[in-house]
């Protein structure tokens, strides 16, 4: 097994050293170790691919680790209880919503907020949980749903937050490819 470091840079928060390994032929996977982030990746890939998926799984891996200084479990104890809304059963960060800001599974109690969210200001996040603890009353977006998000009052406002933020991200998408390598952490 042939494993080099092939270069050392710097993320937000950590450093961030890069092993091409012989052995590795598709995927591309990284982890913290001694305040390290630590990326492995396939020795045959170019220096546009390695600054691609490097930085890409990089910054997985530090919002990650912001979505964890969150306490979204007390945060939506405590809008249920301000907003008068049920508690869920579950509340989670979602590393997996691509789409969506949230989701609440009415049958469950069980809702999933996307890690996407872990650096819009409070008051945006909040709207987020409120909407989805609504959806433990009312499952639709009737006009009954309404009047529930309609009790805070930043509502709108981060609606018009949350929209301006999706055609910002939706601009910068990069078009999936299926021959890329696939990426771990």
């Amino acid at each position: 097994m042939s494993e080099y470091v092939s270069s050392r840079s710097m993320s937000t928060r950590y450093p961030v050293e890069v092993i091409r390994s012989d052995r590795r032929q598709k995927t591309v996977s990284a982890r913290i170790v001694d305040g390290v982030i630590r990326v492995r990746i396939p020795a045959w890939m170019t220096a546009d691919d390695e600054r691609t998926y490097v930085d890409s799984i990089v910054k997985r891996i530090e919002q990650q680790r912001r979505s964890h200084s969150v306490d979204i479990e007390a945060r939506a104890r405590r809008l249920a209880d301000e907003y008068d809304l049920p508690h869920p059963t579950s509340i989670r960060w979602a590393t997996n919503q691509r789409q969506r800001w949230g989701s609440c599974s009415t049958g469950t109690g069980d809702i999933r907020i996307s890690d996407r969210l872990v650096d819009v200001p409070p008051w945006v996040l909040d709207h987020v949980i409120i909407h989805e603890l609504a959806h433990l009353l009312v499952p639709d977006h009737s006009p009954a749903f309404d009047l529930l998000l309609a009790r805070n009052p930043l509502a709108e406002r981060a609606t018009g937050y949350l929209m301006a933020l999706t055609d910002r991200v939706s601009d910068q998408q990069p078009a999936a490819s299926s021959s890329q390598p696939s990426q771990a952490v």
